[in-house]
């Protein structure tokens, strides 16, 4: 088989492509502009366009013709590559269809990790965990990752562990050996209109997993014939904030489930080794760190962790998609900021957005936030002093959101 990826780029796309070039199929594919996906890609093999005019694929297609089309949830629909694959009859489809055939096709049980946060570190963690164990495992994780490639086929695996996203639905498209819920708090306003529509999507994917294992603060949710209830964090684990041991929590009972041939002493000293996954609290540099969270939950969580580490913290935070904005423009208050010491706020990402919603300005969303610790700010020079500083005098900057922030705090540093 032969396949072409449209934004191949992407932290979904991209451990795909590389995941069926393992399995043996024929990998290419386009993106807007190169990045540490794509150049791990490329180093595999895989060639790349970033030219997306449609000229590459008719080219490629013309050299040995494509059998599917695999284009991300941001593709919109005038695409000149999705028109032309459209025309030149290939299938077309977003990603979770390929990877439950490949899963299928191969016979691997499936270990899904959903949940509103901590699906990536939570993936990270498993696979380390298994790598570390021994245990052949193939895998995609949303995220570049610090120890590996973020998506690869194992031949010898028996498992398949994959961050399984809610957003559009995409869970669905696959029925679990084991699901590790992580967490459920009302996101993606796009895809679930209604907090019920969100949970009644959750519910489902627990009536196609054959186990489930969740939070006692989420288990209502799920039918209690397949369900294992987590109460506490389990205390062997040392890694450094109470949502990373939860997550910890979660791995260990999922490898007890699957019956491992390990010392409980091998699994704790393996899991407190976790190096961490890309974009989850990782290091850029000294006094700097990077964290893709962006919702008022996992912001509480990643400031507290922080804290742990100073106790002088230095938030950047780039809010995501204004649509989402109206939804929790209600959390923002001082109990979610309460270990920063000072609040860098920048305008809000923008991206499959309502044209109907007036855009929310940064001085609406942080105005139930205590004033005199919250700067309005964009991304330019200025801030970049202001980063600079906090650093030189011992503060810890965190900078969060899913959008531009984390590849222009790379450029920055690269420039500097």
């Amino acid at each position: 088989m032969r396949i072409y990826f449209s934004g191949i780029g992407g932290v979904a796309i991209g451990p795909l492509s590389r995941i069926a070039l393992g399995v043996g199929y024929g990998v290419c594919g386009s993106d807007k502009s190169p990045s540490l996906i794509t150049n791990e890609l490329e180093s595999a093999g895989i060639p790349i366009s970033f030219d997306q005019s449609g000229a590459f694929l008719q080219s490629e297609h013309n050299k040995s013709p494509f059998d599917w089309f695999i284009y991300t949830a941001a593709l919109p629909e005038n695409h000149p590559e999705l028109v032309l694959a459209r025309k030149l009859g290939i299938k077309t489809s977003k990603r979770d269809e390929l990877l439950a055939q490949i899963i299928a096709d191969k016979n691997l049980k499936l270990i899904a990790v959903a949940g509103t946060h901590g699906k990536t570190t939570t993936t990270s963690m498993l696979v380390w965990t298994m790598e570390q164990l021994q245990i052949p495992v193939s895998y995609s994780v949303g995220s570049t990752l610090s120890f590996g490639p973020s998506g690869t086929f194992d031949k010898n695996s028996q498992f398949f562990v994959y961050e399984c996203d809610e957003f559009d639905r995409n869970f669905l498209h696959f029925s679990p050996e084991i699901s590790l819920i992580t967490s459920v708090d009302y996101d993606h306003p796009d895809t679930y209109p209604t907090k019920e529509s969100y949970l009644d999507a959750f519910r489902e994917f627990g009536e196609k997993s054959k186990k489930v294992i969740a939070w006692q603060e989420n288990s209502a949710i799920f039918d209690e014939k397949n369900l294992t209830i987590l109460y506490d964090s389990n205390k062997n684990i040392t890694l450094p904030g109470e949502h990373n041991r939860k997550n910890a929590t979660l791995v260990i009972e999922a490898l007890k489930n699957i019956g491992i041939d390990a010392e409980e002493s091998e699994i704790y000293q393996a899991i407190n080794s976790f190096p961490g996954s890309g974009r989850r609290f990782e290091k850029l540099a000294e006094n700097l760190y990077s964290d893709y969270g962006h919702h008022p939950v996992e912001i509480q969580a990643t400031l507290q962790m922080a804290k742990e580490l100073s106790n002088d913290v230095v938030l950047v935070y780039q809010p995501h998609q204004n649509v989402r904005q109206h939804e929790i423009i209600s959390q923002y208050t001082n109990d979610i900021f309460h270990d920063a010491n000072e609040i860098y706020w920048l305008p809000t990402y923008l991206t499959r957005e309502n044209p109907d919603l007036p855009t929310l300005i940064p001085q609406q969303l942080a105005k139930n936030i205590d004033k005199e610790k919250v700067h309005f700010a964009e991304l330019d020079d200025n801030l970049w002093q202001e980063i600079t500083a906090a650093r030189n005098s011992g503060k810890l900057v965190l900078c969060m959101g899913a959008g531009t922030i984390d590849g222009w705090i790379r450029e920055q540093l690269a420039k500097n």
